[in-house]
């Protein structure tokens, strides 16, 4: 017996009442269930042929400098190998600047959140104690509720 003989899925009467079932809860599940006993052999090989495709794919978007940087393929024009190492030496440097303006902005939301809740709290825990609220834009005054 080979090997794809014990890993083919076949006609047997478990796969045909799964199909059935499939088809009676949910009519994909059946026709995914009448697919995997047609071609449920070749899913190896199909996910081999993927995974050789998508591996292929990373390396061709690898060598035109997406993703991480490599080293790019000189052409033999020395004057224009040394442009585009320039241009992209200079592409980075702005997306180091880019990366580092996002972070600022950032951390500057976050202080400026910060600093909304602190004053929400402060005006909250005035209102609370009975105290007059701290000097600023007032926030509406809510009833106080007696503590029992």
């Amino acid at each position: 017996m080979t090997n794809s003989a014990l890993i083919r899925p076949a006609w047997t009467p478990i796969t045909i009442a799964m199909m059935i079932i499939g088809f009676m809860i949910f009519w994909p599940l059946g026709l995914a269930m009448l697919a995997y006993i047609l071609w449920g052999d070749r899913l190896d090989e199909m996910k081999g042929d993927i995974n050789r495709a998508t591996d292929r794919a990373a390396r061709s978007f690898g060598k035109c400098g997406f993703g991480h940087r490599h080293t790019v393929k000189r052409t033999g024009n020395v004057a224009f190998d040394d442009w585009r190492e320039a241009e992209l030496a200079r592409l980075e440097e702005e997306r180091r600047k880019l990366d580092e303006m996002r972070h600022e902005f950032d951390e500057y939301l976050r202080e400026l959140r910060r600093a909304k809740d602190q004053k929400e709290f402060d005006e909250f825990m005035a209102s609370r104690n009975g105290k007059p609220a701290p000097k600023g834009p007032q926030a509406p005054r809510r009833k106080s509720v007696p503590d029992t």
